[in-house]
């Protein structure tokens, strides 16, 4: 059975930071693009950041870029969201996501696999 596990959830007051996580099993973890997506209430599901199958390249949205930071660990069958420098508009339920290694980063391509999702509170 396919699972995606998020864990991390957490009330933090602007400005802090906050470190997700995501574990995976069920399928071969070490050949899929990893993705984190995101949906704030009232909102639809909006991408955050992905990272490809080995690691060694990542693309962010605009909004996150430059605070949040994206890491994969393929010998715990793991993935990471650093954030940094939170802010209201962060607040949300994150999810972690997988589909196999032949599109690139950039690709519009669905997700295969997802997680149930992890809630992200940003106090003012």
């Amino acid at each position: 059975q396919v699972r995606l596990v998020e864990s991390g959830a957490g009330l933090v007051q602007a400005g802090g930071s906050l470190r997700l996580s995501c574990a995976a099993s069920g399928f071969s973890f070490s050949t899929y693009t990893m993705g984190w997506f995101r949906q704030a209430p009232g909102k639809e599901r909006e991408f955050v950041a992905a990272i490809n199958w080995n690691g060694d390249n990542t693309y962010y949205a605009d909004s996150v870029k430059g605070r949040f930071t994206m890491y994969r660990d393929n010998a715990k069958n793991t993935v990471s969201l650093q954030m940094n420098s939170l802010n209201a508009e962060d607040t949300a339920v994150y999810y972690c996501a997988a589909r196999q290694r032949y599109w690139g980063l950039t690709s519009m391509a669905p997700y295969y696999y997802w997680g149930q999702g992890t809630q992200v509170t940003v106090s003012s």
